[in-house]
């Protein structure tokens, strides 16, 4: 079938001039719906390919039958199966028929591929048949494609390529990011988990969990990596973990208020797993301004008052002596297992922000004074002493 495209559809489609040539509708070109397109087999097709010494594997192939020459993107899909069932697509974006595929691009895609389909590190390297499909569509000067002219090649063959391991190790996240009805599902207003100084695995956070539930994920954003009820064990050692229900997917509440969230990271094959502690939102205070002042966790009369809504405040009993400038005020949660100091933090470093230690050094001192008391909105990570 062949299609005529005067003159002004060509300017507004923004193509690229073409040399001269004649056709059955004068001076104007003739755009052919494309039926044939073809990939050439390699030269490489039956010697061995060992990716891992390669730098580029190149393909070449025709233009696509538009009946003229003209600009044209190519791209290519890859597979394992002869009939392209698991194919996945390599972007290559060439404007010429000669296709250079980036080996260690490649090496790293047929790794996903193989991973996806069961296979672990202990089984590479591996030899496999790869197949490969060009896929090319006309574009305009702007850059935007013409989708009818979109089509596939014929498939051809590697049929000895060399693959070795080419994933990067799977790491535990530095950060969680959590979003909920506190923040109004809002990833811009989210709050970001603060990892256990020596224990980089392990994250946690004080959070307003209510029937609606909460979520978290590495980024901020719905990308698909956001990790809800199901996505999680409960540590069955939770002080509050029999409160934690599924809401519509979500990680909810039966009985709605503040938790201190603990999770622990575990790298499993190329999966992370997410085990996570729900306890009371107990926050202390520490340091030269407690009764004591003798640095023992938990000390009697040094927890914050816990408020009963989402944009409630954490305050603390009035402090009892002026801060030593050596120590300063200092506050913290109870991590099972760890020091109180590895999971301390205050506010004053960056105006009202609170400032989480986390896995860094000894946070510079804050003043305070008898009288005075630290309030703390974790919904919002703020606070301020007065």
């Amino acid at each position: 079938m062949k299609k005529y495209i005067k003159s002004t559809l060509l300017m507004l489609c923004g193509l690229a001039l073409f040399t001269a040539c004649s056709d059955d509708n004068g001076s104007n070109p003739v755009l052919e719906e494309p039926t044939a397109f073809v990939l050439n087999p390699s030269p490489l097709e039956n010697v061995t390919v060992d990716l891992a010494k390669s730098s580029t594997i190149t393909l070449t192939c025709s233009q696509p039958n538009y009946g003229f020459p003209a600009a044209t993107t190519y791209n290519v899909w890859i597979a394992t199966e002869a009939d392209m069932s698991n194919k996945v697509y390599f972007e290559v974006n060439s404007k010429t028929p000669t296709l250079d595929l980036d080996a260690a691009t490649l090496a790293s895609t047929l790794t996903d591929l193989m991973v996806a389909h069961g296979k672990t590190e202990e089984d590479f390297p591996m030899t496999l048949e790869v197949y490969f499909q060009a896929e090319a569509v006309m574009t305009a000067t702007t850059g935007d494609v013409i989708e009818t002219t979109r089509i596939k090649s014929n498939v051809v063959s590697l049929k000895h390529v060399n693959l070795e391991f080419s994933l990067p190790p799977v790491q535990t996240p530095e950060t969680l990011y959590v979003v909920g009805n506190f923040c109004g599902w809002d990833w811009g207003k989210c709050v970001s988990m603060a990892q256990v100084w020596g224990a980089p695995e392990v994250l946690w956070h004080l959070v307003y969990i209510d029937d609606s539930g909460i979520k978290f994920n590495t980024n901020t954003a719905w990308d698909g990596g956001e990790v809800g009820f199901a996505g999680i064990t409960i540590d069955p050692e939770s002080e509050l973990g029999d409160e934690i229900v599924d809401g519509g997917g979500n990680i909810a509440s039966s009985k709605p208020g503040w938790y201190l969230m603990i999770v622990k990271c575990n790298v499993v094959g190329r999966d992370i797993e997410y085990t996570v502690t729900f306890n009371k939102p107990e926050v202390w205070l520490m340091g030269t301004v407690t009764p004591k002042a003798d640095w023992s966790e938990k000390e009697e009369g040094c927890m914050f008052e816990i408020p009963t809504t989402a944009d409630g405040e954490f305050v603390s009993p009035e402090f009892t002596n002026n801060a030593d400038p050596s120590s300063g005020v200092r506050a913290y949660v109870k991590i099972p297992t760890f020091d109180w100091w590895k999971s301390e933090f205050i506010v004053g470093l960056d105006g009202k922000k609170i400032s989480y230690r986390g896995t860094g050094d000894d946070q510079t001192r804050v003043e305070g004074n008898a009288g005075q008391k630290l309030y703390l909105n974790f919904s919002t990570d703020t606070g301020e002493i007065k």
